[in-house]
């Protein structure tokens, strides 16, 4: 029997009913295939969240496959109008204000372990399952967030926002393994999805680009391209077109290659460094916002660290 967790811990004594987010790829899939093998109370869920160009029917369906050959529950949550809101919405406005946002990050907080952790709870769960690359470890009644076995696909980092009361419902199953094994295992499953592709990008774009997408959704407004030295380059479409650190489609060529070093929303202005040692592109310090402490305990902000 293949063990989910190396060291088995108390939390999961007496527990047995486990609600798997099934996306409808490989990981997941394995996910709900390990914890039926060691023998936990499984049921299936794929949660509709959004439908563009019909990639979420196509997912739904390979999902219900897996679960139709490991014989478990089935369930479609719909959460469309709430992924529009608190997923699309935001990342659209974060655009529109000059920044990058991660829309992994906040599906993770606000749809997986929020709407569809409190949906299983009230449907009987013990615990939720989903199929991210990262480990969980127990010390005393507190719980850790630790990077994969699998370094190339760990996904801590989109799980940052989680804290204590959601980590003690959740399980990740094939944290301790690498993709490769994870692929061998689908196979040796005769699960329908071991040989899918891993989806690449973000669904709910669709088949257009995330330029096209954010077209759609924001007024282009032109601004300024600047030198570090304040000289006038260009001019930009929209500074939601651009990120820190880009260096490839912005539109602007020279001896050495540009970065975007800096983007001014109030002013509307793109700052480009030329050369990718100039000191504009390297700070000393760096600002954090959003700070969530998974430990125990708060620190008191504002506070100074050392990295």
């Amino acid at each position: 029997m293949l063990s989910v967790l190396k060291k088995p811990e108390a939390r999961l004594a007496g527990a047995k009913r486990v609600f798997v987010g099934m996306s409808g790829g490989v990981d997941s899939s394995v996910a709900a295939y390990l914890l039926r093998q060691d023998g936990f109370d499984v049921v299936g869920v794929h949660l509709r969240c959004w439908n563009r160009n019909g990639c979420n029917v196509a997912d739904a369906e390979d999902a219900r496959r897996v679960a139709e050959k490991l014989d478990i529950p089935f369930y479609v949550f719909d959460l469309e109008e709430e992924y529009k809101s608190r997923v699309v919405d935001y990342m659209v406005k974060d655009y529109a204000r000059g920044l990058t946002p991660n829309p992994d990050v906040m599906c993770n907080r606000e749809i997986k372990f929020g709407l569809f952790l409190k949906k299983a709870i009230v449907m009987g769960a013990d615990y939720i399952a989903t199929g991210h690359y990262v480990k969980l470890k127990q010390t005393g009644s507190n719980l850790s967030l630790y990077e994969a076995k699998d370094k190339n696909k760990d996904q801590s980092y989109f799980l940052w926002t989680l804290t204590q009361n959601e980590l003690k419902y959740c399980l990740f199953p094939i944290g301790d393994y690498l993709k490769p094994d994870v692929r061998e295992l689908a196979k040796k499953a005769e699960l329908p999805t071991a040989n899918k592709k891993d989806s690449q990008g973000l669904c709910f774009v669709g088949k257009v680009t995330l330029k096209e997408f954010l077209g759609e959704h924001l007024r282009p407004k032109t601004g300024l391209i600047i030198g570090t030295d304040g000289v006038v380059l260009g001019e930009h479409s929209g500074i939601h077109l651009y990120t820190v650190g880009q260096r490839h489609g912005i539109g602007f060529a020279g001896g050495k290659p540009y970065y975007v070093s800096e983007k001014n929303a109030s002013s509307n202005t793109i700052v480009l460094a030329e050369g990718g040692d100039n000191p504009a592109l390297y700070k000393k310090e760096a600002e954090l916002i959003s700070v969530n402490w998974i430990a125990p305990g708060k620190v008191p902000l504002p506070t100074s660290v050392l990295a």
